[in-house]
């Protein structure tokens, strides 16, 4: 229920996060008609576009390359809204949101059941040092980088380099590695059929549109607008996570409340970018309570002010994360690698 909060649920930056997520819980109710144009002014403009940058094959490539830039961001919102079914938030019945989500999938090209297992996993260790790499950015602490030799070394400087991190990897990621099943995927029949039955749904439809507008066409479309979007989503979760005050603990001090509320960013991002992006810069609010809807967000933020201050970063500010590639243990922030040579020689 938007609009503004009974005083008794009010929180304030000094709040516990328990409290904090129980005065959350008024959120927590998607409204169906709300979901239905939330999908409706997201599919219909992105068919829209994609149409417009196959049309414009015939004029400009560059044109085609403009206007797909533009379906990118309609793709990273479908993507948002299958994130949001994952959640069982988008509408009150779990059978219509994986029903949903399923479908979103193959645009996507992200096995729904799969991806949402792993997801659930991030949300469940986000920022625990002794459960890393499960849904998250690979991040080594200073002192695991220095302890390391040389080859383990070289190869986590590659992964962090922003071309590959924010190029290559995307790109990897959803064109290739959702296509294969990995041994985790095996082990459980479920998340098996949900990589192969995304991956035969994907091969009908690409077939299908490969038959009546030819390869070249379709790929000259498709690839970018793909690849733009895959290397968008991971920006975004990158700064979401990869802050300089996030944090990290070990099992023994961590605790998913606060990894919520002070180890995910606010990124306050412009209105337009901020709609595309279906509010998911209130990355601290939707760890809290992953169960708010994607609308109901800065409705949170509007009865509860205080909780715009948590962790916000503007667009500008978020150009400089970037560049951490370390956790240190001693400053509790992300640091670069000069940053952690220097405190190495001191």
């Amino acid at each position: 229920m938007s609009g503004v909060a009974d005083k008794s649920q009010m929180v304030s930056l000094s709040s516990h996060p328990h409290d904090v997520v129980r005065a959350l819980a008024q959120y927590r109710h998607p409204d169906q008609y709300r979901s239905i144009f939330e999908l409706a002014v997201t599919i219909i403009p992105f068919i829209a576009l994609w149409a417009a940058a196959w049309w414009a094959l015939s004029i400009s490539y560059w044109l085609t390359l403009a206007i797909s830039l533009l379906a990118s961001a309609f793709l990273v919102r479908i993507f948002l809204i299958q994130h949001d079914c994952g959640h069982g938030a988008f509408f009150r019945s779990r059978v219509v949101n994986d029903r949903i989500g399923r479908i979103l999938s193959v645009l996507t090209l992200t096995p729904y059941d799969f991806w949402r297992w792993d997801h659930s996993a991030h949300h469940a260790a986000s920022g625990n040092l002794d459960k890393r790499g499960n849904g998250d950015i690979d991040t080594m602490t200073v002192k695991e980088y220095s302890s390391s030799n040389w080859y383990r070394r070289l190869q986590y400087r590659l992964y962090r380099h922003p071309i590959v991190l924010f190029g290559i990897g995307p790109a990897y990621q959803f064109l290739l590695r959702y296509r294969i099943p990995s041994r985790i995927n095996t082990e459980n029949k479920r998340f098996w059929f949900s990589v192969m039955a995304t991956n035969l749904t994907i091969a009908l439809v690409v077939g299908t549109m490969i038959y009546f507008l030819g390869a070249g066409p379709f790929f000259l479309v498709q690839l970018p607008i793909t690849i733009i979007a895959s290397s968008i989503g991971v920006w975004l979760f990158y700064v979401q996570h990869q802050f300089e005050d996030t944090y990290w603990e070990g099992n023994g001090k961590w605790n998913i409340q606060s990894a919520a509320f002070i180890g995910s960013s606010h990124y306050d991002l412009p209105p337009v970018l901020r709609w595309l992006t279906a509010n998911i810069g209130v990355h601290h609010v939707h760890h809290l309570a992953s169960r708010i809807p994607y609308y109901r967000l800065q409705d949170v933020l509007k009865d509860h002010p205080e909780l715009a201050n948590i962790r916000r970063l503007t667009l500008w500010e978020s150009f400089k994360c970037a560049r951490y590639r370390l956790w240190d243990e001693g400053q509790r922030k992300m640091v670069s690698f000069a940053e952690a040579r220097a405190l190495q020689a001191g």
